[in-house]
């Protein structure tokens, strides 16, 4: 699907909007996924070249958050319309389940878990049963960041993957949330970060 034609898709939140990538994001993008504190803990190549992130913003851009496979957002802030990171949602072949992975750029001021918060509640409100979440074991903030979210610890994966920029053998921990406790708890006490409007056009 061409960028230029792709429909708008937006989740808001008090503090940001979470969107489709654009081209312009690259530069941004490139920034803080060549920063090492980012990228110690993720799959991706670093450092990523200018071309490199102008390309992958492309892809970005293209894809369908309603079809199978990934969707990535671009978490912008509304304050001064910086880009703040990006979320990627892998929506499985049958539509019930969805993986998620997620790189701030901005640490210590609550957008991450925002930004996620926003996400999970439009996924469940679309019908999902169960999102699934991966980090690596070193990765505290993240683990921190998912038990928040109301994820369950469901185990651990010993040297389970291999960061191709450093060839470290990582611990891999696996978590999990179901739709029914993800209503539970949005029932009990709302999050603070739920998405305030939601466009699919």
């Amino acid at each position: 699907m061409p960028c230029d034609t792709a429909p708008m898709i937006e989740i808001e939140t008090p503090r940001l909007v979470l969107r489709r990538f654009r081209i312009q994001d690259a530069a941004p993008m490139a920034a803080y996924r060549n920063d090492p504190g980012i990228a110690r803990y993720q799959a991706w190549p670093s450092p990523l070249t200018p071309e490199g992130a102008t390309d992958q913003a492309r892809v970005y851009s293209e894809q369908d958050p309603e079809q199978p496979g990934w969707f990535q957002y671009a978490i912008e802030l509304k304050a001064d319309r910086s880009l703040a990171g990006d979320l990627g949602v892998n929506l499985h072949d049958n539509r019930l389940q969805a993986d998620y992975t997620l790189a701030p750029a901005l640490h210590g001021q609550g957008y991450a878990t925002e930004a996620v918060h926003a996400v999970l509640g439009d996924l469940f409100r679309r019908g999902l049963h169960r999102v699934s979440a991966e980090c690596d074991a070193r990765n505290t903030r993240s683990a921190r960041l998912l038990g928040r979210a109301g994820f369950d610890l469901e185990g651990r994966r010993p040297e389970f993957t291999l960061n191709i920029n450093t060839g470290e053998w990582t611990d891999t921990l696996l978590y999990g949330l179901l739709s029914g406790r993800w209503h539970t708890l949005a029932a009990g006490s709302q999050p603070t970060a739920e998405a305030t409007g939601i466009q699919h056009q």
